[in-house]
């Protein structure tokens, strides 16, 4: 099978033949296609506006990050670092602490905030026109159902969707929300409602989703894990929603405590999933939290450092020793553009 897609957008060009996606000893498999990934999806990317191809192996566990930056000292920081993604989150507040509510750059139960997303989307959009080759990522964590949809103005002009489909994005962007209840025994905190976070993130096809369960874990917890059910449960969220038939990316964050004694249930998961979506896991952690280092290693590799994000506390980091020699840059865009990939083969192959 070959499939050649040019993109009018980003100066992209997409070549799929061939080899090996997953390099893991686990096979997943494209629905309707007797062959597992390794054997139907490689991706050689040519970023031509960059001058550069990217293509091989990728380690997705070798992209740094920068957390909870929600307001304008820390936004400075993340630009002018070295990290590859900036993570914040989203609810609605008051830019100083006045006017009306708008969505501001806050995590619960804070609501006042110096940054708006608007502006915070802006900034970054500025600096990575500005600096070509250096462009970073965004995750966006959104806290509440009400925050999401009264984002959706700011989303709109900011990220190509349905509306202005030639809109130019020449970096990634994550669409966070934790849509359902999970371990361990978690009722404190309502989830994102999932059918209406979903109709919102509809619009945004490039965006990458990453969608979740609330959990409850800490440093005195041993036992707990994603069971059987709760991952069934997303499964059945994301059919219902129809979100694996659009080829669009998703990752799964899940904590790395609870990940650790979840193998079996994770990795049925991710294969009943990506039948139709190119799809990963981010791994994270909160400081303090108990981790079994040994078991979260065999996890990692269980999936392949190509298909787990790695977002936990340097000390952590270090205590996994994954050996990360690889270019985080390469991995940042390579994944974003096979998300792209999986999105456009879904609708060619509705077509043909």
């Amino acid at each position: 099978t070959y499939l050649c897609i040019s993109v009018p957008f980003a100066g992209l060009v997409v070549r799929i033949n061939g080899s090996a996606l997953n390099a893991s000893h686990f096979q997943y498999q494209i629905a309707g296609h007797g062959s597992a990934a390794t054997d139907l999806l490689a991706v050689d990317i040519l970023l031509q506006d960059q001058g550069m191809v990217r293509s091989g192996s990728k380690n997705l566990t070798a992209i740094t990050w920068a957390h909870a930056v929600n307001n304008q000292s820390l936004l400075d920081e993340a630009l002018s670092g070295d990290v590859n993604f900036i993570e914040a989150d989203i609810s609605l507040g008051k830019l100083n602490g006045e006017g009306e509510d708008v969505p501001v750059m806050a995590h619960p139960p804070a609501n006042i905030s110096d940054l708006t997303l608007a502006e915070f989307l802006n900034q970054i959009m500025e600096f990575n026109r500005e600096h070509e080759g250096q462009e970073k990522g965004i995750k966006l964590d959104f806290k509440s159902i009400e925050v999401f949809e009264g984002s959706l103005d700011i989303l709109d002009a900011n990220i190509p969707n349905v509306f202005y489909p030639l809109f130019q994005m020449t970096y990634p962007i994550w669409i966070n929300a934790d849509i359902l209840s999970g371990p361990v025994d978690q009722n404190k905190t309502v989830p994102v409602d999932p059918d209406r976070f979903f109709a919102g993130c509809n619009r945004y096809k490039h965006a990458l989703l990453s969608i979740g369960w609330t959990t409850n874990w800490g440093a005195d917890f041993r036992e707990g894990q994603y069971t059987q059910d709760q991952c069934d449960d997303m499964s059945e969220t994301l059919i219902k929603n129809n979100v694996t038939s659009t080829g669009q990316g998703i990752t799964f964050p899940v904590r790395a405590g609870i990940a650790a004694n979840s193998a079996e249930q994770l990795h049925n998961l991710v294969a009943s999933v990506n039948t139709t979506s190119e799809c990963t896991l981010t791994i994270w952690s909160s400081a303090g939290d108990y981790v079994d280092v040994e078991k979260l290693r065999q996890l990692i590799f269980s999936f392949g450092v190509e298909r787990v994000y790695l977002d936990v506390p340097e000390e952590l980091a270090a205590e996994l020793n994954l050996g990360n020699g690889a270019s985080p840059l390469k991995s940042l865009f390579c994944f974003s553009f096979v998300s792209l990939c999986f999105w456009a083969l879904s609708s060619w192959l509705q077509k043909s």
